[in-house]
């Protein structure tokens, strides 16, 4: 019986052995229509909302207020924000209680799985053929904050939508310096058993509320 150690170098020998094959890189394609950022705004509002999304637009007014209604109607008693820097956000009267994701997951972890209610992150861009949000850099913007508590709420800049992935790949020059973590977001949390029947929010955030808006 060949020893382990001995089948396993055989197997590496062979493997160094082979030839090598060059594979060139496939090219980016961004998209080939030009759309108007109204027509990419409204299908990636369709897209988002097809998963249970829900798209507030707050251009008109300043996203703290409408952030201010949100919290009202939801009942949300404490918010937590990204780190300090990211949104400046002062605490209002009758407004949730206000905590920052400024420490090790560690230190934060009981605050932020039992009790927090919801959580304020920034999406880095969005992709309108999906109605997917982006965000491209854990250390500004924690990947755990957008999806253990159980209300996300995102602030969108509309200027940062793109027609495609392709086309986001192309803008945001990723292949030069690829992010350590990207994470999409199409909804809030789902899963299915056996018999696909689809639940929302069982393993992280049940509901997504995007703000769209030009002030950040």
């Amino acid at each position: 019986m060949t020893p382990p150690s001995v089948a396993r170098e055989r197997i590496l020998s062979r493997l160094r052995a082979a030839p090598q094959i060059v594979m060139t890189a496939p090219a980016v394609l961004t998209s080939p229509a030009e759309q108007s950022p109204e027509t990419m705004l409204e299908q990636f509002r369709r897209g988002i909302e097809a998963f249970h999304a829900e798209v507030i637009d707050a251009r008109e007014r300043t996203w703290p207020i409408v952030l201010a209604e949100i919290c009202a109607t939801k009942r949300i008693a404490t918010l937590m924000l990204p780190p300090v820097g990211m949104v400046n956000l002062q605490p209002w009267l009758d407004g949730p209680r206000l905590s920052r994701f400024d420490r090790p997951i560690e230190t934060l972890k009981t605050e932020l799985f039992d009790a927090t209610n919801a959580s304020l992150t920034i999406a880095d861009g969005a992709i309108a053929d999906t109605g997917t949000l982006i965000q491209s850099d854990p250390q500004r913007m924690p990947r755990t904050l957008s999806l253990v508590p159980p209300i996300h709420i995102c602030l969108l800049d509309v200027r940062h939508l793109y027609p495609s992935l392709q086309s986001a790949v192309a803008a945001t020059r990723w292949a030069e310096a690829m992010p350590s973590n990207l994470i999409f977001i199409t909804g809030p949390s789902k899963t299915a058993d056996i018999q696909q029947t689809m639940a929302y929010g069982a393993h992280g955030p049940r509901e997504l509320v995007v703000l769209l808006t030009e002030d950040l």
